[in-house]
């Protein structure tokens, strides 16, 4: 069975889905595994720590997937490979399946199977193929140091003989993985941590990382899957009184909260904005599903009455290396999970293998092990 593993072309991606690390286990799973050249340049793997580990370097993505009978990639694929793609080819990539029907249906029409790597259960047996859970612990640390880069002042309290610097205020909007990582990294710098959460189970998590909860007791809040799946417009209201006069003290805001299969909910009004000191910052970890805050823009640095607003569409792209071997982790152990005796065992009562599969059972294991 050919594995390929495609150089991503996304704008600003560094990552690569599989690392030389994993090329054993995967060889051991019976995969022949071909890496398409420099596709790992920039997570600081070269072409020839995949030729050490036993793989076939290929020209390109188009090569590539001419030869393939399994695709992994990060990013969802482009127009221009889906229509390079086959019948009986097999892909695993984020494919964004509640926001990309389009691209489902692109994908279905070849009749090539996806396995969507952001649609992994949330259950405990695959923790360890949860991609998004590994990526946003890299962004939850890098937000924390990104906002401290354009603060005016540092995190920690300190005493000189000039005087006493008492410590930065940081306030977090959602306490997921990525929220629960940039509280423990802003304590651990220093800061005074507040945090907030529609789900009052996250109260006992932020505590134990030594940071208050700003809490909203409400009825109004339904959750699926470990992500808000509706809030009604009081608890928002209540949330945003609530917030405001820790918004009105905080040096830096990280905002995280997503909702699953749909765009990001707006936390931070304009007129919130307003409401901060000059020379405070906002992260907005969600920009790229539309963002929390209503003023920040993707990749971009907007600045309104001297208060920085950080738009960052892909913080794990910023630590490619890191990154790249936790995605291959995930990736290495769902193969593990999807392959038996070199053949795909298309297991359609396991919860793992039919919620991944989003475009149906279209290969067949006989094409699969060629």
């Amino acid at each position: 069975m050919k594995l390929a593993v495609l150089k991503e072309t996304e704008q600003g991606e560094t990552r690569v889905a599989i690392v030389p690390k994993s090329v054993k286990k995967l060889k051991e799973l019976g995969f022949e595994i071909q890496v398409v050249s420099s596709a790992g340049l920039q997570a600081a793997f070269s072409d020839d720590a995949y030729k050490e580990a036993g793989c076939e370097i290929i020209a390109s993505n188009s090569d590539a997937i001419s030869k393939a009978d399994l695709i992994v990639k990060i990013n969802p694929p482009e127009a221009s490979e889906i229509d390079q793609m086959r019948s009986g080819q097999i892909v695993i990539a984020q494919l964004f399946h509640h926001l990309e029907p389009e691209l489902v249906e692109a994908l279905k029409s070849k009749g090539v199977s996806g396995f969507s790597l952001d649609a992994m259960p949330r259950i405990s047996r695959a923790q360890s193929m949860d991609v998004l859970s590994s990526q946003s612990n890299l962004s939850g640390y890098k937000a924390v140091i990104t906002g401290a880069d354009h603060m005016g002042k540092i995190f920690p309290m300190l005493m000189t003989a000039a005087g006493t610097i008492t410590p930065a205020k940081v306030l977090i909007f959602g306490v997921g993985v990525a929220g629960l990582q940039a509280i423990a990294t802003a304590k651990r710098l220093g800061a005074s941590v507040e945090a907030t959460d529609v789900r009052p189970e996250t109260k006992e998590q932020t505590e134990s990382l030594g940071a208050k909860f700003i809490e909203v007791k409400d009825e109004g809040v339904k959750t699926e899957g470990g992500y808000a799946k509706e809030v009604t417009a009081e608890y928002l209201a209540k949330q945003k009184e609530a917030v405001n006069k820790s918004l009105a003290q905080a040096d830096l805001v990280i905002t995280t909260a997503l909702v699953q299969g749909a765009k990001a909910p707006i936390l931070i009004s304009e007129e919130q904005v307003k409401l901060m000191k000059p020379g405070s910052v906002i992260v907005d970890m969600a920009v790229a599903k539309g963002g929390n805050t209503a003023l920040s823009e993707a990749d971009k640095l907007v600045t309104v009455n001297g208060i920085k607003i950080l738009g960052v569409s892909n913080f794990p792209a910023q630590l490619p290396t890191n990154a790249s071997e936790l995605l291959s982790r995930n990736i290495d152990t769902f193969l593990a999970h999807l392959v038996e005796e070199g053949k795909f065992k298309w297991d359609m009562e396991d919860e793992i293998t039919t919620g991944t599969l989003v475009t149906g059972r279209m290969a067949q294991t006989e094409n699969a092990s060629n």
